[in-house]
């Protein structure tokens, strides 16, 4: 039991989501592709946003979770669940790995079908440039960059500002979205730049593990 307490105190963070009871698969589903699209996570269902133990309140709650993974979920999310007694209560742990068919996605109510990632401890929605480089990797296409004006710009400004959004690259470069868009996902694709969502939106910085010295053309 100490292995749940432990857990419980670490909070809400990117990779641990408590869940005081599964009323609505579809939601459940959110979070579940969010893990499998991110970092991977646990679940621990019949805890509350404060840590509390509240307990299962219903062996059908478990029936949801197999639900939401298999009509809610493209591709299937897989899990594993482990069933903790604490005292007359039941929490039931849900493990979900990283994905190794990203994107997964989550069926909302209209009827679309849509990406979520795992930021802290929210899930939010996945942009159009990290879809396409999934999609890239997925497909196995190697990515090669002649670095222009652009790409050397982009690289220079980032070494002088921590961050810059995809309208404020096309600004300050006074380039097309389409061009704007191509090479963040180059960049994107070779490791030199890294995204940070949050729910104001996207921001593109350098990945500075990725530069063993001196960023070039700097």
């Amino acid at each position: 039991m100490d292995y749940l307490q432990k857990l419980i105190r670490e909070g809400e963070h990117q990779q641990l989501d408590f869940k005081f009871e599964i009323s609505d698969a579809r939601k459940i589903a959110r979070t579940m592709v969010a893990f499998s699209n991110t970092d991977g996570g646990r679940l621990l269902v019949g805890v509350k946003d404060n840590g509390a133990i509240a307990g299962v309140r219903s062996e059908e709650e478990i029936f949801m979770l197999e639900g939401a993974a298999e009509m809610y979920c493209r591709p299937v999310v897989k899990f594993k669940a482990i069933r903790w007694e604490v005292g007359p209560k039941t929490v039931v742990e849900i493990i979900i790995n990283p994905g190794n068919k990203r994107p997964y996605f989550a069926l909302e109510p209209d009827g679309k079908w849509l990406v979520y990632i795992r930021v802290k401890d929210q899930n939010l929605l996945a942009n159009k440039i990290l879809m396409k480089v999934w999609e890239r990797q997925k497909e196995g296409v190697e990515t090669t960059v002649q670095f222009s004006g652009v790409e050397e710009f982009l690289l220079k400004y980032l070494a002088l500002h921590e961050s810059i959004s995809f309208s404020g690259f096309c600004k300050v470069a006074d380039i097309p979205k389409f061009l704007a868009e191509t090479i963040l996902i180059n960049l994107l694709s070779l490791d030199l730049l890294v995204m940070d969502f949050s729910e104001k939106g996207v921001l593109y910085r350098l990945n500075k593990d990725s530069f063993e010295q001196d960023l070039p053309f700097i």
